[in-house]
């Protein structure tokens, strides 16, 4: 880079970065007692420079730069104690920031050496602007520091005598908070339409393992929703020699807490769905499918676990097929219960999954057929008393005429006690 033209990005920075700090420090800011020892406030502040330093230390500052402006803007979308106190606004200027101090890096000319350079391979011309290139180009910098300081906090497996209280005297559990959340806001931004994925995942699973591994239910939670970014933009091949301990980590953490209990599912779905599609005998299918199970039988009435499972498992359903017949004797107990649960949420998301069970295996050999016809008819009954009653009832016709269909001597012999009942003649007359 010439002198001169380091000479004006270094001008971009300090004024792009006066605005910023200004901002900062009149925002009110007040650290939770309990974290008292770490200011995410000052910890923001020091990210940026000072309005004289040497241009020797321009890359530097813009690695710093960025992480501010991650924190920054990944405070919008953000409930957590640590960032709440950044208003929309601020977030809005930071995002502003860095598109201009991007294009300022890059230019107008896609002649820009800068175009033309790769990061680990990475061609940047594959970003869609410049805000995505840069943050490319930082990326071998910027994540081997956000996952150490996510490590620093987090338990030692080697030491049994380590513990989350040991972990947190070791380094303040809110600075890896705030690592988390500027590591899932850039995988956020390098994986939307990026053709350029597969180069990326070799830099970004290590860190987001890592983040999994932490026992700080705020961190684990960015990491799954940086992989479920990379799921939905990935091939199974991108993420090639990791899939076994990426799998691995999510049945570890199927036992999370309930408020991150929706990432672990989404997360989980999406990776065995790509990463197991062509292999529904896998042991990762049978692990996963289990551990989700064991939770949800010792909880079978927690209506927040149940719903998020329910909601999401369909591309699980659909990667096992017909090998869910040997998990049968597990998942039926829970939908007979789920279908009649108090709301109606539940009951249209279990018939829904139970529509997609019947098709993609026909229940072949069930001795649950019986009692499933039963316990829809039951439900159509009841369905009267429900505000979703014309979903439900539609949506029980549905499953029953698959049924028919099916397996229609089991069905014959079972509707034999039905077809003269006079609470059902609009559905047996459905069924002729």
């Amino acid at each position: 880079m010439a002198n001169s033209s380091s000479s004006i990005l270094l001008q971009n920075l300090i004024r792009l970065s006066e605005s910023l700090k200004e901002s900062l420090l009149k925002t009110h800011y007040s650290p939770p007692e309990s974290y008292a020892t770490f200011s995410v406030k000052s910890e923001l502040v020091s990210l940026l420079p000072e309005t004289t330093i040497p241009d020797a230390a321009l890359p530097t500052k813009i690695k710093d730069f960025a992480l501010c402006c991650a924190a920054l803007v990944s405070a919008s979308s953000s409930t957590s104690q640590h960032l709440s106190w950044i208003p929309s606004s601020l977030s809005t200027r930071a995002a502003s920031a860095l598109e201009e101090f991007s294009n300022a890096y890059y230019g107008d000319d896609d002649d820009d050496s800068h175009a033309k350079c790769s990061t680990k391979g990475v061609a940047l011309r594959g970003a869609a602007d410049n805000g995505k290139k840069l943050l490319i180009e930082l990326m071998p910098e910027l994540l081997p520091l956000l996952k150490d300081r996510i490590k620093e906090s987090a338990i030692d497996a080697t030491d049994e005598n380590d513990g989350v209280s040991a972990a947190s005297a070791r380094a303040p559990v809110a600075s890896a908070v705030l690592a988390a959340y500027q590591l899932r806001w850039i995988v956020g931004q390098v994986t939307v339409d990026a053709p350029y994925i597969g180069k990326l995942c070799l830099l970004m699973i290590p860190c987001l393992l890592t983040a999994l591994d932490h026992w700080s239910p705020e961190v684990k939670g960015q990491g799954m929703i940086s992989f479920i970014h990379l799921a939905k933009t990935a091939n199974a091949s991108e993420i090639g020699g990791y899939a076994d301990v990426v799998l691995d980590a999510c049945c570890q953490n199927i036992a999370s807490d309930d408020e991150i209990w929706h990432y672990v599912v989404e997360m989980s779905v999406l990776l065995i769905a790509l990463l197991q599609k062509s292999n529904p005998r896998s042991s990762w299918c049978e692990k996963l499918l289990s551990e989700m199970l064991n939770h949800l039988e010792r909880q079978p009435r927690n209506k927040q676990r149940r719903v998020v499972w329910l909601t999401y498992s369909e591309p699980l359903l659909d990667t096992l097929g017909l090998v869910l017949l040997a998990h049968f004797r597990r998942l039926f107990p829970l939908f007979f219960k789920w279908m009649h649960a108090d709301d109606d949420e539940t009951v249209l998301l279990v018939l829904e999954r139970l529509t997609a069970v019947v098709r993609l295996t026909w229940i072949r050999n069930s001795p649950h057929i019986e009692r499933l016809i039963d316990e829809l008819v039951t439900l159509y009954k009841d369905a009267s008393l429900k505000v979703a009653r014309e979903d439900i009832r539609s949506l029980t016709l549905q499953i029953l005429k698959l049924i028919q269909t099916s397996k229609r001597p089991q069905f014959d012999a079972t509707w034999l006690k039905y077809k003269n009942d006079p609470n059902l003649a609009a559905l047996v007359s459905s069924l002729c």
